[in-house]
């Protein structure tokens, strides 16, 4: 071996040996975070005042069975079958949406509104909104027995306000109140808009376990509730026994044509006496138009 090539080979073996080559590691693409589940926007509770109730004779939730109670857990069975029917084609299309009106005002639509809601909240696995869409006479708040500010007309009319900033929880588990809001001179084109519609689709949709119910004003006292018929799927119509007269509830009825689920209540009625229907003490539930008319002729 020459010199020169000593020198290469001395001049190689102080050389370093090449590192290996980095094993890059594979980076996981991050996992998309579960989406959280919805949570009910509210935004305070109020407490229902259960003296308050007692006193005007509505369901007290936890208190010993009434004819009261009884009543309205007979009166509440249809529309909850019609909502939640074992099986899709027993279901009302939107039967969860329920309008309690009357033709004429002090007929007791709000007092069987609160007693739906308050027997309705009592079902297991069921939650119930109540919304005071009596924009011109909000009279739920007053009946429950707590005060109430902003609600549905402000969300309706100002940007700004949301359903969380009125929405209302109570001490009634399963129960929220929407109240009715301000008053607004524009109302009958509001609730025919297509703010309204978006919200109560909104309201809806959000849980399939809830019912809501529409405390509306008389049918006859303004247009209004034939306007927010057009959203509901049920429609509970209550006259007062010996008080309505039949013409009267006839031309009520003809406001209710878009809704094809129209039942009714007839309230304060001697108990016992039927057409061919049955009483619950006093108050009668038919799933026909034309039994309001024939119990108000009585």
């Amino acid at each position: 071996m020459s010199i020169i090539e000593k020198a290469l080979d001395k001049n190689r073996a102080r050389q370093p040996s090449p590192e290996p080559p980095v094993q890059q590691e594979a980076v996981a693409e991050p996992t998309p975070a579960a989406p959280e589940p919805r949570q009910e926007p509210v935004s305070r509770q109020v407490t229902i005042d259960f003296a308050w109730l007692r006193k005007q004779g509505i369901i007290v939730p936890g208190d010993q069975r009434s004819s009261v109670a009884e009543e309205f857990r007979m009166m509440k069975r249809p529309l909850l079958n019609n909502a939640f029917g074992r099986h899709a084609a027993m279901r009302v299309p939107k039967g969860r949406l329920i309008m309690i009106t009357s033709a004429l005002p002090g007929e007791g639509k709000t007092f069987t509104s609160v007693n739906l809601a308050l027997s309705m909240a009592m079902e297991l696995e069921r939650t119930v909104l109540l919304v005071d869409a009596d924009v011109a006479r909000p009279a739920i708040p007053r009946a429950l027995g707590f005060q109430a500010d902003l609600g549905l007309m402000d969300v309706l009319s100002e940007p700004d306000i949301e359903i969380p900033d009125v929405l209302l929880r109570t001490n009634v588990e399963n129960l929220t109140v929407l109240p009715a809001g301000r008053p607004h001179g524009r109302s009958t084109e509001i609730l025919a808009s297509d703010v309204m519609h978006n919200l109560i689709d909104d309201l809806h949709d959000r849980y399939e376990d809830r019912i809501i119910l529409f405390d509306s004003p008389p049918l006859m006292a303004t247009s209004e509730p034939g306007v927010l018929a057009n959203h509901m799927g049920q429609v509970l119509m209550v006259v007062e026994a010996d008080r309505t007269p039949v013409s009267t509830v006839e031309r009520a009825m003809h406001q209710l044509d878009s809704c094809g689920v129209v039942l009714t209540s007839l309230n304060r009625a001697t108990p016992g006496i039927g057409m061919g229907g049955q009483y619950y003490g006093g108050s009668y539930y038919g799933s026909e138009r034309d039994h309001a008319a024939g119990a108000a002729a009585r």
